[in-house]
């Protein structure tokens, strides 16, 4: 049924005005004639006007007899009479012009409002700009950004590395492709699929390739930016990015940083518990069992802290599947290599796999920004490509930080730092099965370090004995005992390394149950799966003062009794320890190759 018009009052009221108006106009226009000064003085001779009208700038005659166009009335402009006089006796038409003054007049008041009201316009939009508003009319406006096909420019072939979380989305992409083929046994399109992994894994890039292979509208909105000071305008962007999404399907929505959205409701403290950020969940809760996964509608979203996210919000029938995109493993570390060398000049005879052993622990985005750091490293030397060194100095510069050669130490903090660097690697060398020392150097890098020793581990772990923490403590410790061995005295440098170490042991006798005389009982929560920040607390204590100081004892005999065998062996090791360290002070750096040469008597660790 077409709409029909509505009329309002008002209208009507206004269109009688303004047709009256003209007809008074009209109706002037026709009784109403203009004449010169002279011709006005001339029809008083005569006789014609019978009455005058004298005002500031005008004269107005009433005719004695119409004219024969129907003019009852003559207007003139007032001439001073002295001046009339004057201009009379030359027996020509004269009559006094008045000026217009009406933009002049307009000008002076609209002017001064219009840079006024520019400048609050200015003002305002500034400060809704800083807010997020983006303006009054586009409050409830979503900001998502629509991506199709061609501007993605995304496919699988460009995401490596994680072949699961890639082998998920294929089927999501072939379901839009052949949603008849993928529902003939009565199966459903998973209404919304949570993209769960540690920040640089390549969550976001994901997204993009599940658009780019489907060739369908791909709606890109952060999380943070359906939360406004606003009460009721996240919820607006969230009914408004759906209908958008509605219109054009079948399309996908990604949103990112989903945390930031559908954090629980309750954890913010507030005392009402009923801000913008739960209403916003709210909406986006009632969305997802709105839309028929029929319609060709998936929604994605990311997070690297699904431990915070609402219950309500990863019950089955809203986010249906949870993805993991987790750190690659040496194969998909290799995998990602070859994807981002293709944009560098890569020297023949690079091997890949051992750029891969040296990287354990690095994310996609790591993996990026290490190629990119190892092609400016080639630059900087001038070569005309990148060659495996140009790799090791990258990997320095990530894990270590950039070299300070201006922080000039003194000979004794030079021989120290050595000695502690040193104490790290003959522990890594005496321990059997423990990484393998890459490098050891006296070179400042970074904000606060004064030397550094880079162990690599050489395969992925992922389960750790005790005896294997136990070692890792040791090579921890290593640097405080060969203080301690060689000049009988301790220095803060070995701040950083007890702190990793109490850390390491806690766990053991909190978490991993490694001391029988405590249980095999946990302690503390564990800590966040994806964050991994370092120094994070785990959760609230949940034991009694005697037990805590039971735990406070097991933690500080399983590090002193690491400290006693990792003094022991550089006391056994000393004249391979003096010599690594005279020659380390001569070189400054001494790689692997070269501690292999100056420790081929080191006794070993049983």
């Amino acid at each position: 049924m077409e709409p029909r018009m509505q009329w309002n009052v008002g209208y009507w009221l206004l269109a009688v005005l303004t047709f009256v108006l003209i007809q008074n106009w009209w109706q002037a226009r026709q009784q109403v004639e203009t004449v010169p000064y002279s011709q006005f003085e001339q029809a008083l001779a005569d006789g014609r006007i019978s009455e005058v009208l004298v005002s500031d700038r005008f004269l107005t005659g009433k005719l004695r007899t119409p004219e024969p166009g129907g003019k009852t009335l003559l207007v003139a402009a007032r001439v001073e009479p002295d001046l009339a006089g004057r201009l009379a006796a030359y027996n020509v038409p004269y009559t006094r012009v008045v000026e217009s003054t009406f933009l002049r007049d307009l000008f002076s008041w609209l002017l001064p409002a219009a840079i006024f009201f520019g400048l609050w316009y200015f003002l305002i939009r500034r400060i809704t700009d800083r807010q997020g508003v983006g303006g009054f009319m586009s409050i409830g406006k979503s900001r998502a950004k629509v991506y199709v096909e061609k501007d993605t420019g995304v496919s699988f072939a460009d995401v490596a590395g994680v072949d699961e979380a890639k082998a998920e989305l294929q089927e999501v992409v072939a379901f839009l492709k052949n949603p008849d083929e993928y529902g003939r046994l009565g199966a459903r399109l998973p209404k919304g699929i949570l993209l769960v992994g540690p920040p640089g894994t390549g969550k976001t890039l994901l997204a993009k390739a599940v658009a780019g292979e489907a060739k369908v509208p791909f709606y890109s909105i952060s999380g943070s930016e359906f939360v406004e000071m606003f009460v009721g305008v996240g919820a607006a962007r969230v009914r408004d990015l759906f209908e958008q999404a509605r219109a054009q399907a079948p399309a996908i929505i990604f949103i990112d940083e989903l945390d930031a959205l559908g954090r629980a409701r309750g954890m913010a403290g507030n005392i009402g518990g009923n801000d913008e950020r739960e209403q916003t969940l709210n909406q986006l809760l009632a969305e997802l069992d709105g839309f028929d996964s029929k319609s060709g509608l998936v929604l994605l979203a990311a997070t690297n802290r699904p431990e915070i996210l609402d219950p309500a919000l990863l019950r089955a029938g809203r986010f249906d599947r949870q993805v993991l995109v987790d750190r690659p493993d040496k194969a998909g570390r290799v995998q990602i290599l070859h994807v981002h060398v293709k944009r560098i000049r890569l020297a023949p005879g690079v091997d890949l796999e051992q750029v891969a052993a040296l990287t354990t622990g690095f994310s996609g985005a790591d993996l990026a920004n290490l190629c990119n750091e190892a092609a400016l490293a080639a630059t900087r030397r001038g070569g005309q490509d990148v060659t495996l060194p140009d790799f090791n100095a990258a990997v320095e510069r990530i894990v270590a930080g950039l070299e300070k050669r201006n922080r000039v130490l003194n000979p004794r903090e030079r021989e120290v730092v050595a000695y502690h660097e040193l104490g790290h690697a003959l522990i890594a060398l005496a321990l059997p099965g423990a990484d393998a020392i890459h490098k050891v150097s006296i070179i400042p890098r970074g904000v606060g370090a004064l030397g550094y020793t880079i162990q690599r581990p050489t395969e992925d772990r992922f389960l750790m004995t005790r005896r294997e923490l136990e070692d890792k403590i040791a090579v921890l410790l290593g640097g405080r005992a060969a203080e301690k061995l060689v000049f009988g005295e301790l220095s803060s440098g070995a701040a950083d390394d007890l702190a990793r170490v109490t850390d390491i042991a806690r766990d053991m006798v909190t978490r991993y149950g490694m001391v029988e005389e405590l249980g095999y009982v946990a302690y503390e929560e564990e800590r966040p799966r994806f964050l991994e920040l370092p120094g994070m607390a785990a959760g609230g204590c949940r034991t009694g003062p005697e037990t805590q100081e039971k735990i406070d004892e097991a933690i500080r005999a399983i590090v002193m009794g690491t400290f006693e065998r990792a003094y022991g062996i550089l006391e056994r090791n000393r004249a391979a320890l003096d010599r690594c360290a005279k020659e380390l002070l001569v070189r400054e750096t001494l790689d692997q190759a070269m501690l292999a040469e100056l420790t081929r008597d080191l006794a070993k660790a049983t």
